[in-house]
């Protein structure tokens, strides 16, 4: 939904407005952005710290250097040269020239980068949201998961005469009314691959009561285009031209597959007649589409950690009110978990939910779960 006056929490922030205005300065209120259409708020960083002339700045000791980024996860691995002329990150091959390629599954996409291992990509992966304006909420390595903060695109935000004249005073109150959010699933390919999938979440304020004066927090479905300009823009990020990146995605490859219910043994499953690799990816994509968020993974035991999310209150609890009126984290009731088991059966591949103990999940919220699934993966 598109403003072009206030958002609505420019009225319950009026009250703050002249205390922060007192402690940040005028400055931080005139934030100006591109036309581009994908424009979120940068992030920065502080100034260095400086010794005062008084004292006398003591020598480091090595071993209380903090590490550079990268050299837990092996450092930044050498750029190869394409038969283009590119710098890539991926290794260039005959089935790849430029060192990656795009894959898709109806409309979901994900990038295979060639010869190279996640945790080579995980620093520019970092980089990458961070160099596009948003925070990480979720940064473990160790199970393949990268989530951003609730972000704005101020794109969409319309230049007109109230912004260009109040929203230089007040930018911060004037509002597009929508939030995205983007997951980033990093996997191990075969023959040396990294497989790497960006969804995207979004939320929409809508104006409630009848004189319009409150407001709530609605779902919007996920947006492809928004996930593809992302995929073209780190692809990008990793020595392709604009044109090849556009290219990769107009020529992404099948890797379609139909998922068929199974009901026979008393408890709902999926079959796929993918291979576990190929299957554990596509169950990973689809649980991301779905309102189930994926906690953690195993991938030697084949099981999503999974519980169902509510974006709006995770929204509201994160915001400034939310921070003020609602119960901390560690007060809250957290959802059930589920267990998604993908694991070999035959030339193919099953999906159940499983409990603790490793036993069918013959729930209605799992059998849900199993449908909701089975929609997203056909």
């Amino acid at each position: 939904m598109k403003r072009s006056a206030f958002s609505i929490h420019a009225v319950r922030a009026a009250a703050l407005v002249l205390a922060i205005s007192t402690l940040a300065g005028c400055d931080t209120l005139n934030d100006w952005f591109a036309t581009d259409r994908v424009n979120y708020k940068a992030t920065g960083s502080a100034p260095p710290l400086q010794v005062p002339g008084d004292l006398t700045a003591d020598k480091t000791q090595p071993r209380y250097t903090a590490p550079l980024v990268t050299a837990p996860l092996g450092g930044a691995p050498a750029r190869n040269v394409t038969p283009a002329g590119n710098s890539t990150e991926g290794v260039p091959n005959a089935a790849d020239p430029l060192g990656m390629h795009i894959e898709r599954d109806g409309d979901r996409r994900w990038l295979v980068v060639d010869g190279r291992a996640p945790d080579e990509l995980w620093p520019q992966l970092e980089a990458f949201w961070k160099d596009n304006g948003f925070a990480l909420k979720t940064d473990t390595p160790a199970t393949g998961i990268m989530t951003t903060d609730w972000a704005e695109n101020r794109a969409n935000i319309p230049d007109d005469w109230f912004r260009r004249t109040i929203g230089r005073v007040i930018d911060f109150a004037y509002s597009s009314g929508t939030r995205d959010r983007f997951r980033t699933l990093v996997e191990r390919g075969a023959n040396g691959t990294t497989d790497i999938s960006i969804t995207h979440s979004a939320l929409e304020e809508v104006l409630t009561g009848s004189d319009k004066t409150s407001s709530r927090w609605i779902e919007r479905p996920r947006n492809p285009v928004l996930e593809a300009v992302f995929l073209s823009k780190l692809m990008e990020k990793f020595g392709l031209t604009e044109a090849q990146s556009k290219q990769l995605l107009a020529n992404a490859r099948p890797a379609e597959q139909p998922a068929k219910i199974d009901m026979s043994a008393g408890a709902t499953t999926l079959d796929l007649t993918d291979g576990f690799e190929v299957a554990w990816l596509r169950v990973g994509l689809a649980l991301d589409r779905t309102n189930f968020t994926v906690d953690n993974r195993d991938r030697e035991k084949g099981i999503y950690y999974v519980r169902y999310a509510d974006s709006a209150q995770e929204l509201k609890r994160d915001g400034l009110f939310g921070k003020l009126f609602y119960s901390s984290p560690a007060k809250q009731k957290p959802g059930k978990e589920f267990l998604v088991n993908v694991h070999s059966a035959g030339s193919g591949t099953q999906v159940a939910v499983i409990d603790a103990s490793g036993q069918a999940d013959t729930s209605p919220e799992a059998q849900r779960l199993i449908s909701l699934l089975h929609a997203q993966l056909n």
